[in-house]
């Protein structure tokens, strides 16, 4: 809450006693005084001419709040500076202006509290009550100051009287307002039996405390800076500083310590004649304290720790945060509580949502009994119809049996005709496949003859490829005889190494030669085998012939050659010369390596040799 809020609330009050009739409107003219009070006790330059041409008299009528604020927040509130004013004196402004008109207690009661104490009162409700107006207090912030009264009082807080207060409708649904709680006190039920000083004393307090943002008061022993003497002041701790006066009453201040990020507190040990003693560091000085006894040495290093960390937080008032504070584990107890109601209610709905489940299963239960006893008297008429559909099938199966024996004598007669008719087809069909074997291995035997054919000329073509790696390995070898001198050895290790090629090709020739020979004799074999294929392919046509075109009477029967002139063999070119012919080139082929191997063996043997004798300088 920052100073213009505060402010605000004071003024609303103010500005709330003008409106005599409750209209929520204030004539210009008491605004015009208002205003004028106002710029006086806030030190703000008066402005004649704002102030008259703002108020002048015209034909509007009275001014609302809403009206008013304008001109407040403009030429009032925007211009107040902080620490120029005293803001006691706007309180007892507006105090003197609504406490004429809305506290007036009874003069004949024995409890009636003194105006200083009612106007400190009044300031109390306004620093602690709720941001909206009108303004009112909530239950615990009332708690909440009775209970520091209390405390300052040295007595018990006793919350039965205030629970029978709390517990009227009107105060549970709007909270308390200032004459309410004013009139609360001045009845005597919260105080009874305490004596009017002390309720003084503890209201002056905790109006210190709370609005005076004073968090710690009393008597300490101070040390001199200069003469190093000790003293007893009167220290009031408040967020910003700690002063200290000569007396109770604070009216001579004979120093001011200001408090920053940069203050410690330290417990020293007793000495001087001194006991309880602690210390204020701060930047420049070093303030050196003596408590009455431990607990109030404790008190007060905890109280300045508390200004310091206020102030390093950035927070100017200490009642300010814990109003913060108190005021947002309020607003979490209600959303629990709502969160708890919405839960309550949500259940019912289970609960009700239930009830009519079960009412609905019920329903469904009987209707479910009812199906049964139609399904039952379903099952019945089902069953008679399906014995007197058995009993019509049992007729009409007596009349296929019959039917069946009838027809069993016309298929065993049709069964003998099948049968001779089978054989005869059988004994076709198993020539007919007799000649599809003949026909199958000679053409096997013409593929297996071209295969052979295709092997040979791969055979024939990878000889070649040898022939050329020899020839190849040949002149590398003379290439690296003519070496340096130098490269003697490695060039010696490399002629072992395509001497050992050479030899491996020379091997894999004789394989060649060999796979080649086999191959012609399997061509030979192929041939052979071909031959007595035409032979039984010319011999199942004469037997082909003969059971087709059975001899009748009077026939004669066909001669053997008109039979082997039925059958005809495709023409094509002797394979037995193709073959011999390719015999003569493979000989002719094989004389020509054969030469240029034994003219490469002759050339290694004299190369060998010349190295051996000792031709080349190995070095």
């Amino acid at each position: 809450m920052d100073l213009r809020s505060e402010l605000l609330k004071s003024i609303w009050y103010g500005f709330s006693a003008l409106d005599l009739e409750k209209s929520g409107k204030v004539s210009k003219s008491q605004l015009k005084v208002l205003s004028h009070n106002l710029c006086t006790v806030l030190s703000i330059p008066h402005d004649p001419v704002a102030l008259e041409e703002h108020f002048r008299d015209d034909d509007d009528g009275p001014v609302s709040s809403q009206g008013y604020m304008p001109y407040l927040n403009k030429y009032i509130l925007d211009k107040v500076v902080e620490g120029s004013f005293q803001k006691e004196n706007v309180d007892e402004l507006c105090w003197t202006l609504t406490a004429k008109k809305n506290y007036q207690p009874k003069k004949n009661s024995s409890f009636v509290l003194p105006d200083k104490d009612a106007f400190r009162l009044w300031c109390l409700f306004n620093f602690l009550s709720e941001d909206k107006y009108p303004l009112v207090m909530v239950p615990d912030e009332v708690e909440y100051l009775l209970k520091k009264m209390c405390t300052a009082m040295s007595i018990e807080f006793c919350g039965v009287e205030l629970e029978d207060f709390f517990s009227q409708d009107s105060v549970q649904q709007s909270g308390i307002t200032v004459w309410t709680f004013l009139e609360m006190m001045n009845s005597g039920k919260i105080t009874r039996g305490i004596e009017m000083g002390i309720i003084s004393m503890a209201i002056e307090e905790v109006y210190r405390e709370i609005v005076g943002d004073v968090l710690k008061e009393g008597y300490l022993w101070k040390k001199g800076q200069l003469r190093r003497n000790w003293k007893e002041r009167w220290f009031t701790l408040r967020p910003s500083n700690l002063s200290y006066y000569t007396g109770e009453d604070r009216k001579d201040c004979q120093g001011n310590i200001a408090l920053d990020g940069n203050c410690c507190v330290e417990v020293l040990p007793d000495r001087d004649g001194k006991r309880c003693m602690f210390c204020l560091k701060t930047l420049s000085k070093t303030y050196e304290m003596s408590a009455s006894d431990t607990k109030q040495r404790q008190e007060w290093t905890a109280a300045i720790q508390t200004a310091i960390r206020l102030h390093v937080e950035g927070k100017k008032s200490l009642h300010k945060d814990l109003k913060q504070k108190r005021r947002e584990q309020r607003e979490q107890r209600e959303k629990r509580k709502q969160a708890k109601e919405e839960e309550l209610q949500r259940l019912r709905a289970l609960q009700e949502e239930r009830e009519r489940k079960l009412a609905e299963l019920e329903l469904l239960k009987e209707a479910q009994k009812q199906a049964q006893s139609l399904l039952e008297k379903d099952e019945q008429r089902r069953r008679q119809q399906h014995e007197q559909l058995q009993q019509a099938l049992e007729v009409q199966l007596r009349e296929a049996e019959e039917a069946r024996v009838s027809m069993q004598a016309e298929m065993a007669l049709k069964e003998e005709e099948a049968e001779r008719q089978r054989k005869r087809i059988q004994e076709l069909e198993e020539m007919q496949k007799r000649l599809e074997e003949a026909l199958q291995q000679e053409i096997k035997a013409r593929l297996d003859e071209e295969a052979f054919r295709y092997a040979q000329a791969g055979l024939l073509a990878e000889e070649e490829d040898k022939m050329k790696a020899l020839m190849s390995l040949q002149e590398e070898q003379e290439e690296y005889i003519l070496k340096t001198e130098r490269e003697k050895q490695e060039l010696k290790q490399e002629m072992e190494a395509k001497s050992r090629s050479l030899e491996e090709a020379q091997r894999q020739l004789e394989e060649v030669r060999a796979n080649r020979h086999r191959v012609d004799q399997d061509v030979v074999a192929a041939q052979r085998k071909l031959r007595q294929a035409s032979t039984n392919v010319k011999h199942w046509n004469v037997q082909m012939n003969r059971l087709m075109r059975p001899i009748g009477p009077g026939e004669k029967r066909p001669s053997l050659g008109s039979s082997y002139s039925s059958f005809q063999i495709p023409t094509q070119r002797d394979p037995g010369l193709r073959l011999r012919r390719r015999s003569d080139s493979e000989n002719q082929d094989e004389e020509r390596k054969e030469n240029v191997e034994k003219r490469a063996g002759n050339d290694l043997e004299k190369r060998n040799s010349h190295c051996s004798n000792g031709d080349m300088n190995i070095p």
